[in-house]
């Protein structure tokens, strides 16, 4: 009687990591595994490779892509040390990222609106005077560079900051600033070219005249416009591509 032969999927190899990649994520965990904070000094380059018994080429490589992202920095002639934690290198990709990406640059913006709009509530309710005031400076800051046809680019974002500062929320801060940074980087790749700064300006000027009557529901209504606006620019991009 003739035996059955039974045939299987042989499973695919799985690659192996590259050399650096191992030694890179050998520094994260003797670094998370030791709690170093920032500024700690790692071994030097040889001592990491003896230790890894790898090439100190390697051990360099790994500390580069570190480097990139921000965990460690190399101060030249003295070593290696922890980095303070920094949104700047995920600042730098991400606007890098969305060069021409409109539907990427379509779904942040589409974050920020929900997260502004979640949070506007709160702001409502613990805003100051001082806060108020600097608001409606900056919105009449805004007016005076629309009506001679300037942009008002930086005003906008101190805007957005002021109105949520008042939260104390160091995190939410840092994140705003990463979305106004990365839209500002990606207009560079994007025509992001506001075609009514008046209407923005009086979207502005309406958001604070609404927190300062401690409006939450018209301060949310108004803030949704305004990302409504700068979705309509989008579409257009969309539209022309």
């Amino acid at each position: 009687m003739r035996s059955k032969t039974v045939t299987r999927t042989i499973r695919p190899l799985v690659k192996p990591q590259s050399l650096h990649v191992s030694v890179l994520e050998s520094v994260k965990a003797y670094i998370d595994e030791s709690g170093l904070p920032p500024g700690s000094q790692l071994p030097p380059e040889n001592d990491l490779a003896q230790q890894l018994g790898v090439s100190r080429n390697s051990v360099r490589e790994a500390v580069k892509a570190l480097e990139s992202v921000g965990i460690v920095e190399t101060r030249r002639g003295i070593g290696i040390f922890v980095s303070d934690f920094s949104f700047a290198p995920l600042l730098d990709n991400l606007a890098f990222g969305l060069r021409g990406r409109l539907d990427d640059f379509e779904e942040l913006l589409t974050i920020r609106r929900a997260l502004e709009g979640a949070l506007i509530g709160r702001t409502v309710q613990v805003i100051g005077a001082d806060d108020i005031a600097e608001l409606r400076a900056l919105t009449a800051k805004m007016k005076a560079r629309v009506d001679v046809g300037e942009s008002f680019l930086e005003e906008d974002r101190r805007f957005h900051r002021t109105l949520f500062r008042c939260q104390n929320n160091q995190l939410l801060l840092k994140l705003l600033d990463i979305f106004w940074q990365a839209f500002v980087k990606a207009s560079d790749f994007i025509n992001l070219e506001n075609r009514d700064p008046v209407a923005t300006w009086r979207d502005h000027h309406e958001i604070v005249e609404a927190v300062a009557t401690r409006d939450a529901e018209t301060a949310r209504e108004r803030l949704d416009h305004h990302y409504h606006g700068i979705s309509k620019i989008i579409a257009a991009n969309k539209a022309a591509s």
